[in-house]
């Protein structure tokens, strides 16, 4: 064999390393800090134990309380938090609160075994981007953490149903009418318009001109969310400013 040979062996066994050298020293992937805030031990144990049993997720913060979980958050960067609602000095929606205000780029889930309507869109409102209950295991909380990371939104198909038929429930008409109150003369107007009179009627008994009229029932109209005058009608009814009729 000669030099020259041997020289090319010798560089193509040294190339081999260079490759694998390069691929060991890409970047890897950024983990998912994550936090918990969890009173009962038994759950806090399965959940660090399905934690480290990962490669892409690490357990930054742990709490056993709401004073505890607000003293971390301040002392934590997360990516994910999870919360339960039923803490033993206070409620989980305190926690969620102050992560919304200091670490807005967290994600929030709930895991809890609360699924009632009011619980679920009080977390919601807090901030809360997704809500589990606790009939899934610690293990699979790993990949619904990963869900959240990444832009998803884990929620309970039970929990997700409450919130679909709040959303879709009809609102009372009190409760349209608080949001978008009636101001004194748009109720006078009402009442008239109600009981039949026209606008040229409505204008002259109140003293004043038609086009004002007009303008007053189409506010009144926006406000209550009718169309005509017999909607109107039978809204004014259900107010109650029919009664001395």
């Amino acid at each position: 064999m000669t030099d020259r040979y041997k020289n090319r062996e010798n560089d193509s066994e040294k190339d081999v390393p260079s490759a694998e050298i390069s691929v060991l020293c890409a970047e890897a992937p950024a983990l998912i800090r994550v936090g918990l805030v969890e009173d009962d031990e038994a759950t806090r144990r399965a959940f660090a134990k399905a934690i480290g049993a990962t490669d892409d997720l690490v357990l930054e913060m742990i709490a056993a309380s709401r004073d505890e979980g607000l003293r971390q958050l301040k002392e934590h960067e997360l990516d994910v938090l999870i919360v339960d609602l039923g803490l033993p000095d206070g409620s989980g929606l305190d926690v969620i609160a102050m992560s919304m205000r200091i670490r807005p780029t967290c994600e929030v889930m709930v895991f809890t075994i609360y699924g009632d309507e009011t619980n679920v869109l009080s977390a919601i409102e807090a901030g809360a981007t997704g809500y589990l209950l606790k009939d899934i295991s610690t293990g699979q909380m790993a990949a619904e953490i990963r869900s959240l990371n990444a832009g998803g939104s884990p929620i309970n198909p039970m929990v997700a149903r409450k919130i679909l038929m709040h959303m879709n429930a009809p609102r009372p008409l009190a409760e349209t009418i608080g949001k978008a109150p009636l101001a004194p003369r748009e109720i006078d107007v009402l009442k008239l318009i109600a009981r039949g009179h026209t606008g040229e009627e409505t204008a002259q008994k109140l003293g004043l001109a038609k086009s004002t009229v007009l303008e007053l029932v189409r506010r009144i109209y926006k406000k209550l969310g009718v169309s005509s005058r017999a909607e109107a009608a039978d809204a004014a009814r259900r107010m109650g400013l029919l009664n001395n009729a």
